[in-house]
């Protein structure tokens, strides 16, 4: 057992890590003067989520956040950094919450990106909400504040949870047969 939470700590340790490399590749575009950025950064934490469970996905993904945000922190107020950085990649690791069954046949096959896509949104939840309160002077005259939010959240989400979903879809089958998760997810 003690053997088992010491592979699970490494592997959680090797995501962040990753994750942060990722993160160096990511696209920024110039409408993005708030923040935010197209990347795989994500995957490592769905991998984990998937894998181990959603209680290592959350904790994985929470201290990912600090990580990023050590990174190049975009601060305007103490829960906005909740918002956009632990919270934020912390809802990520609901990927896990898909349930693991070894005889799903297809279902088996669509869990990866289903769950990418769950972790992928919930992330974009926190970010929106933090929009919503932080940066609402930033939307353009006239518009709302929630329409603003979400459409400069979704420029780079959207993106992102499809490039991470593509990407499980292929990183998590070959992970399941060549180094199989030996332990209890949870």
């Amino acid at each position: 057992m003690k053997k088992e939470r010491l592979v699970t700590l490494v592997e959680m340790a090797l995501a962040i890590a990753l994750g942060a490399v990722l993160n160096y590749m990511s696209v920024r575009l110039p409408i993005h003067i708030a923040g935010g950025s197209i990347s795989l950064d994500m995957l490592p934490i769905i991998v984990i989520a998937l894998r181990r469970g959603p209680v290592a996905g959350v904790v994985t993904g929470a201290l990912y956040g600090f990580v990023n945000l050590a990174m190049g922190p975009y601060i305007v107020h103490p829960a906005q950094v909740v918002l956009d950085y632990p919270l934020a990649f912390g809802l990520v690791g609901l990927a896990g919450l898909l349930p693991s069954r070894p005889d799903a046949g297809d279902m088996a096959v669509a869990r990866a990106p289903i769950g990418a896509v769950v972790g992928g949104l919930a992330r974009l939840a926190s970010h929106y909400v933090s929009g919503v309160v932080f940066f609402g002077a930033n939307a353009p005259e006239g518009q709302p504040v929630w329409l603003y939010s979400l459409v400069y959240n979704a420029t780079y989400m959207l993106p992102s949870i499809v490039a991470c979903a593509v990407a499980a879809a292929i990183v998590v089958p070959v992970l399941d047969r060549t180094v199989p998760a030996r332990s209890a997810r949870g």
